[in-house]
This record gives C-alpha cells, sequence and structure tokens, in this order.
C-alpha cells in the first residue's frame, strides 16, 4: 500500500475550513487506496484525518515520541502505533514509512517536521515528492518565502520546483504522483 505522511496542526485552527478540507483529503486519500502516516495524535487536524480514513476502512499508521503517548495525546484507533524516544526518530519513522509527505495548516511543529522533510529531499536523503496543501491560502506567505530563497540564492530552484503547492485535493494527489 502507498502511504501518504501528512503533517498537520494538533489544533483545528481558526477556520472551518482548515478541517473540511483536510477531512475532504482524507476521505480522497482513502478512496484511493492510499494510507495516512501521521504524528499518532488524536487531536486537531491529525485526529481528524485519521477519524476521516480509518471511517472510510483505510489504514493510520502513528508515530509518536514516549513524552506525548504518557500525556494521553496519542489516538486510540490507529491501525499501527509507532512509539519512539524521541522527536528526531519521529520525523525519521515518518519518512521512512510514507511515499510522499504533505503539510496541511499548522503552527511551527508541522513546518519544523515538513522543512525537515524538504531538506532530507534536497540532500538526497530521499527521493519521495513534498506538496503543501494550502486551504484557504494558509500557505501563502511559505511559497512567498520560498520564492525568495530562491531568488535570492539561498534554496536550490530545483527543490523549489519539486514541490507541490496547490489548494485542491486532486491536484495534491495528482502531482504528488497518485
Amino acid at each position: 500500500m502507498k502511504r501518504i505522511c501528512v503533517y498537520g496542526g494538533s489544533r483545528l485552527g481558526g477556520r472551518p475550513a482548515y478541517a473540511e478540507q483536510a477531512r475532504a483529503l482524507a476521505a480522497e486519500m482513502a478512496r484511493r487506496g492510499l494510507g495516512l502516516v501521521n504524528g499518532g495524535g488524536g487531536i486537531g487536524l491529525m485526529g481528524v484525518m485519521a477519524d476521516e480514513v480509518l471511517a472510510a476502512g483505510g489504514e493510520v499508521i502513528g508515530v509518536i515520541p514516549t513524552f506525548m503517548e504518557e500525556r494521553e495525546l496519542a489516538h486510540a484507533r490507529l491501525t499501527d502505533l509507532h512509539v519512539v524516544d524521541t522527536m528526531h526518530q519521529r520525523k525519521a519513522k515518518m519518512i521512512e514509512l510514507s511515499d510522499a509527505l504533505v503539510a496541511v495548516p499548522g503552527g511551527v511543529g508541522t513546518l519544523d517536521e515538513f522543512y525537515e522533510a524538504v531538506t532530507w529531499q534536497g540532500l538526497t536523503l530521499h527521493d519521495k515528492p513534498c506538496g503543501l496543501f494550502s486551504i484557504d491560502g494558509y500557505f501563502d506567505s511559505q511559497v512567498a518565502f520560498l520564492d525568495r530563497a530562491v531568488e535570492d540564492g539561498f534554496l536550490a530552484p530545483a527543490t523549489r520546483e519539486r514541490m507541490v503547492v496547490t489548494s485542491t485535493t486532486d491536484e495534491l494527489l495528482s502531482g504528488l504522483g497518485f
């Protein structure tokens, strides 16, 4: 089974569109037979997406550090849950288990995990497609940052060109090769 790692908020955010579109992405992933890999949480957009994939009979694999599991933040009904010692191990395991890596709206943790995956791709530690699902224009400022980084010589143009950035589920999944 092909799997997409989705980095997303441990909160729902301030706009209903975030949860609505995250749910739509999860439903379409399940419809296409794609599994979900996430941070193992049962809250926020992570939880919304996991619930949707599970409700459709799909696979959800979570990766959570021990300290977060101990706070009872782990989703109770995942297909599989990997408990690791550190955040670094979490990030590496999520990439290992996935065929593509996507960020939906979230905070600095979401961006940390996503940009580490992009960095590893640029260093040729993996060759998995990466994408931003810019619900309601959420990642517009990130796209401007990335374009400026290319323009000013801090980011290789090829790294930016490989990144899928869209606001529609179909374009995202198609752009990632699914």
